[in-house]
């Protein structure tokens, strides 16, 4: 019986893709570099921010990384101070995290985004809907580690197994695997089906709403991930 939700953040909960570009781009402008098309972002994010900045700076002409220690720094200041710049959440999000909390849920946010960043971004756009955020620290490796998802699970005194883990990339369903949670990735974000179903997605859903169809349909303790009725 699923007892919690565990989601990603960019490109799972909200449309976040405009806004890396953003800063990162005032970034590469300040350095006297090139800006980067919005697009590359799909696959610059998803590692931490400190993976998107090394993207960045060997695209925009610094492969050597010289400027790596202070364009990460600006990075997380930038965002501390305005991470909601363009950011969207994306159609029947909401509507569906209010549904799972009527259900019972437990809902938890597991991000490689800084967790100040994060934790501004989920109470801005979401309110109190959820019961928990992890993002990006010194303290809890990044994923794909499933240290974060399993902290959830501990801080919501359920089992792994008992938790869906959604997400929109490689990385997330290699963490979702790693913690032994029902893996779901999501076709809205900033990756393909190929990449989900190649890294271990137990399900993939085309819209939000689908989410409270699988709470509603998993049963049974000690199924393994992916098993319903």
């Amino acid at each position: 019986m699923m007892k919690a939700c565990i989601f990603d953040l960019d490109g799972t909960l909200a449309d976040t893709l405009e806004s890396m570009a953003y800063v990162a781009n005032e970034i590469m402008k300040k350095f006297g570099l090139k800006e980067l098309p919005v697009d590359n972002f799909r696959y610059y994010c998803g590692e931490g921010a400190n993976m998107l900045m090394r993207r960045c700076l060997k695209d925009a002409g610094d492969p050597e990384l010289k400027r790596f220690e202070e364009g990460q720094k600006i990075y997380r200041e930038m965002f501390a101070a305005d991470p909601m710049y363009k950011v969207t959440h994306y159609p029947g999000m909401p509507e569906t995290l209010k549904e799972l909390k009527k259900r019972g849920a437990k809902l938890a946010v597991c991000s490689n985004k800084p967790h100040p960043a994060a934790v501004k971004v989920i109470a801005q756009m979401f309110g109190d809907d959820f019961d928990l955020v992890i993002g990006q620290s010194d303290d809890i490796r990044r994923k794909p580690a499933p240290d974060g998802l399993l902290k959830a699970a501990e801080e919501f005194g359920v089992l792994p197994g008992e938790c869906m883990y959604i997400g929109d990339t490689k990385t997330d369903m290699l963490a979702g695997k790693a913690a032994k949670m029902l893996t779901i990735g999501v076709l809205w974000g900033f990756r393909d089906l190929e990449e989900l179903t190649g890294n271990g997605a137990d399900l993939v859903v085309k819209k939000p709403e689908e989410l409270l169809e699988i709470y509603d349909r998993y049963e049974g303790p000690g199924k393994e991930p992916g098993q319903m009725n």
